[in-house]
């Protein structure tokens, strides 16, 4: 019996997957287990193959993993896609009855369960119920008590009225009977269950969370894959808060409103992909010359231009560190898991404010949609710190208007961040410019004046570099001579991949960096290791550029790039054959 069990459903966009998915992963939430979804999606509406995935166990889960144990197939392709993490003694559950899956061939070795899905749906009444059933035949062969599905159809279904939740109940049942009576087979498999409470939550959904809590009180933002659950998230409750989300008629409008929000006094944000913040770019100097904070969050996907939307990538690196005409102060804080998305994000607008700059808060399609389970306690809002930063009030406006203005160069701390007055404040009003300005905001093109505001602007990232502590996370063992470096959502399957690379005889030692600028100084890490690899999911290595750049030393790579996330057995074969120098046989990982 494996010590943790992963779980599929696939089919075609349209065909319920993703709820399905969601359902499961709930109930095994709510029944004391920890969670680890991962998603493969078309970027379609219907058609395509997409799957949903779950592994849980009892003890903390960070990957996913080249095993499945159970499959849930509505199509014959579902099981051609999946055959490299099938093994002997996987249980494959389909619908033989179903014309198109009639044919289908249960590799040796396997479990295949015929269950007649629509029919037994339709018997609980309605075909629309057949994932259900086929969770119920699921639940039969994991062991896993089908009460526990309860809970999962009242919140999916609960709206819809009383009669379709006890459908669907019966529809689970169905399923879990046919696998009783037809199949006399022990499976192997037994679920445990605990009295433990976790939370579950996807990477967007702890973003939105967390700008709520550091209140934010207004998002604009456009539907884009894979940001939309930001806004989602949010809609329905920053209002509870006296805040509002407008989704906006494109991008330039969504940063553009959320730039008025943040100059009105208020803590806004704008959440996109790629594409999105290409078109942002140029309001994004503006943010940055106005000395306006704002959060800008992007979801990174496959690029360039529409590439892949729903497929995974860390390819807008460059983009959020150098993208924007002229030299623009900014911040780049890159979450490393979904806890992290919540924290990270607090982090983001407390940066903006304290130092009036725009933030980049870089996160992933992996991150974005994996749902994973926390203890309450790993969001605690009263650990939540808000910091406004440099506000005047109506007591000290006059000396700071009368005597410096607003974009003052030459004050007492000399730390590039000078006082700002909301607006509303009485003798508060001043002008803000996207051209060149004075301490007082009118355009000048005054040479010594230019200096002053530049150097000004740049001085607060001096500034931050100094006062905040720029620090990394640390797994493995602190003493090896082999470092591995990632960035962003790399950081779990990394973490697994430990394990498996301890069991080879391979010490490590990892750093997980979520500050790209500023960043943490490595210097001296990187001196101690003989072997340092980078990770990273895109072709050219932009974060090893980085810190090669950093440090005037060759790294090596293990760059993935074909759409699909990091697996940690994976990961652990890949850094291993960049140790031995042997050859990592496939295309999409390139390992350097």
């Amino acid at each position: 019996m494996p010590e943790d069990l992963n779980w599929a459903i696939g089919g075609e966009a349209g065909d319920g997957i993703d709820s399905t998915g969601k359902i499961f992963a709930q109930a095994l939430s709510r029944a004391g287990r920890h969670v680890f979804t991962s998603k493969d999606f078309a970027s379609r509406i219907r058609g395509g193959y997409t799957a949903y995935k779950v592994r849980t166990s009892v003890d903390r889960v960070e990957s996913v993993v080249d095993r499945l144990d159970i499959l849930i197939a509505l199509t014959e392709r579902t099981i051609d896609e999946n055959m490299d993490e099938l093994h002997e003694g996987s249980v494959i559950i389909y619908d033989g009855e179903r014309s198109t899956m009639q044919d289908v061939e249960v590799p040796d070795g396997m479990i295949g369960l015929s269950v007649p899905l629509q029919r037994l749906a339709e018997d609980a009444g309605g075909a629309i119920m057949a994932n259900v059933v086929a969770l119920g035949a699921a639940c039969e062969v994991a062991q896993f008590p089908i009460e526990n599905l309860d809970e999962s159809l009242d919140k999916r279904f609960g709206d819809k009225g009383e009669a379709i939740v006890e459908n669907n109940k019966e529809a689970a049942r169905l399923g879990q009977q046919h696998v009783q009576e037809e199949y006399d087979h022990d499976f192997d498999y037994d679920i445990e269950t605990t009295d433990e409470d976790y939370v579950l939550l996807n990477g967007d959904q702890a973003i939105g969370m967390g700008a709520i809590a550091a209140g934010c009180r207004f998002y604009s933002g456009y539907p884009i894959t894979p940001a939309t659950d930001v806004m989602e998230y949010m809609t329905g409750r920053v209002e509870q808060y006296g805040g509002k989300v407008v989704q906006a008629e494109d991008e330039l409008s969504a940063i553009n409103m959320a730039l008025g929000a943040a100059r009105a006094g208020a803590r806004a944000m704008t959440a996109t992909s790629g594409p999105g913040i290409d078109l942002m770019t140029e309001t994004f100097g503006l943010v940055a010359t106005t000395e306006t904070p704002l959060v800008i969050c992007d979801v990174m996907r496959s690029g360039p231009s529409t590439g892949m939307p729903t497929k995974q990538e860390q390819g807008d690196l460059n983009m959020t560190l150098y993208g924007g005409h002229g030299e623009i102060p900014r911040f780049v804080v890159a979450p490393t898991s979904v806890s992290e998305c919540f924290w990270k994000t607090v982090e983001a607008f407390n940066y903006a404010e304290k130092y009036q700059t725009p933030v980049y808060l870089v996160s992933d399609l992996a991150l974005a949609v994996t749902e994973q389970t926390f203890p309450p306690e790993a969001f605690d809002m009263d650990e939540v710190e808000i910091d406004r930063g440099k506000v005047v009030d109506e007591d000290e406006v006059d000396s700071w208007l009368d005597e410096r203005g607003r974009f003052q160069a030459h004050f007492p701390a000399a730390d590039g961040i000078s006082p700002r007055a909301f607006p509303g404040t009485t003798d508060g009003a001043h002008m803000t410019t996207g051209l060149e300005h004075d301490e007082l905001g009118r355009r000048t093109e005054e040479e010594e004046v230019r200096l002053e505001q530049v150097e000004k602007r740049q001085q607060k990232v001096e500034t931050a570099q100094e006062e905040e502590d720029w620090d990394y996370r640390e797994f493995g063992d602190s003493e090896a001579e082999t470092l591995v470096i990632s960035w962003g959502s790399n950081e779990g399957a990394m973490r697994e991949a430990l394990g498996f690379l301890e069991d080879r005889g391979h010490d490590v030692r990892f750093i997980s960096v979520p500050y790209i600028f500023p960043r943490p100084d490595l210097s001296e890490e990187i001196e101690a290791a003989e072997d340092v690899i980078v990770v990273e999911c895109n072709a050219t290595g932009q974060f090893a550029d980085v810190i090669e750049h950093d440090v005037l030393e060759r790294v090596q790579r293990v760059n993935k790039y074909n759409g699909v996330r990091f697996k940690a057995d994976e990961l652990a074969t890949e850094i291993e054959n960049t140790l031995t120098g042997a050859d990592a046989g496939a295309t999409e990982v390139e390992a350097e």
